[in-house]
């Protein structure tokens, strides 16, 4: 099954082991193609290449954060959703993001794969979500 044809979900992590596994997890459940990417700005530099139906970016990374991250997307190409995922939650409850347009939803680490791929097809219906493999749960 082929959704979104052309599309892709973009993760952006710096923990290369984390970007890994979420995207295999994700390629599990999800029929879109996925692209993983550990240094934001290699990421910044790579989106005009390809055709992105929704970002999943980490918050705390070097070189810029998740928000400077997604205000950067925003410029470009304000269409795209964008899922930000982070350990520091507490911080970005309590600041104001309402120039964020792109930020569709904050998400705690640790999260389960499969509420993130909920999340996912909430923001970017075109995604959907296929049955797991057999025996995994999360």
């Amino acid at each position: 099954m082929s959704a979104a044809p052309g599309k892709t979900l973009v993760i952006v992590d710096d923990e290369k082991s984390y970007t890994d596994l979420l995207g295999q997890l994700l390629a599990d459940c999800l029929a879109c193609p996925i692209q993983t990417f550990n240094r934001p700005l290699t990421a910044l530099e790579a989106l005009p290449s390809l055709k992105v139906g929704l970002i999943v970016t980490d918050y705390c990374m070097p070189q810029i954060n998740g928000i400077e991250f997604i205000r950067r997307v925003q410029t470009a190409a304000p269409e795209i959703p964008v899922i930000i995922i982070t350990g520091h939650r507490m911080e970005l409850e309590m600041t104001d993001y309402s120039d964020v347009t792109s930020l569709k939803a904050i998400l705690a680490k640790p999260l389960s794969w499969r509420v993130l791929a909920d999340e996912i097809v909430k923001h970017w219906p075109e995604a959907q979500v296929e049955v797991p493999a057999q025996g995994r749960t999360d």
